[in-house]
């Protein structure tokens, strides 16, 4: 199943789907920072049973170490007391540096683009908030989401799992895929496969998501 022409930027849902398998083929393909899991197609259900029509991508578990204070003990500390406090110590905090973050995209029906949903949150399993997130994103990409009018960050329901998650708001996102999809010299059948590739190298930025430049190369 190829789907349909997305010259327009705007992907019918078989192109969609379309797209998300050439995603997942390619990406098990690729060389991937080991850093990153593999992209996986969640079906839902209707009535009990899969289908294969609908779903969503996923990358979910993606680690990311913020570093911190601490300091590990020195070999040559001989207080066996204090060792074993100051090692749990800094354990925990270690622990209390890293943020799980998992990131769904969706096909909405509305703008009829694909949607980024994210979560982040603690070892312990604390959701993270907005203002946390943000504050542990690179600065490109708080630059990317400053600076641009589409970038912007809302919290909705998300539409598989119906409980709140941060996601990007797809205004403008076919303009600027349409723009995107006309400068790359690919037939317009390469160009729906790619399109959840060409639509992740620009939405990644703004969450700190890094795609590998080797997704867009011909297998």
């Amino acid at each position: 199943m190829g789907g349909s022409p997305v010259g327009d930027g705007t992907p019918s849902l078989d192109s969609f789907n379309a797209s998300a398998a050439a995603l997942v083929k390619r990406w098990k393909e690729i060389e991937v920072d080991d850093s990153l899991p593999d992209w996986t197609w969640k079906p839902c259900s209707k009535i009990g049973a899969p289908s294969e029509v609908e779903g969503y991508l996923a990358l979910e578990g993606v680690y990311r170490d913020y570093g911190g204070s601490q300091e590990q003990i020195g070999e040559n500390d001989n207080s066996d007391g204090a060792d074993v406090v100051a090692c749990d110590t800094w354990v925990q905090s270690c622990s209390d540096n890293v943020h799980v973050y998992d990131f769904h995209v969706v096909y909405s029906y509305s703008y009829k683009v694909p949607v980024l949903y994210f979560q982040g949150h603690r070892s312990d399993g604390q959701l993270l908030t907005l203002d946390e997130i943000k504050q542990h994103l690179p600065s490109n990409s708080l630059k990317v989401l400053s600076e641009s009018k589409w970038t912007f960050i809302t919290r909705e329901e998300h539409p598989h799992l119906s409980r709140p998650w941060f996601t990007l708001h797809p205004c403008a996102t076919s303009d600027w895929m349409k723009l995107l999809l006309e400068e790359s010299k690919v037939a317009i059948e390469e160009q729906s496969l790619r399109y959840l590739s060409t639509w992740l190298s620009v939405v990644g930025q703004a969450v700190g998501l890094k795609m590998p430049l080797e997704l867009h190369c011909n297998s």
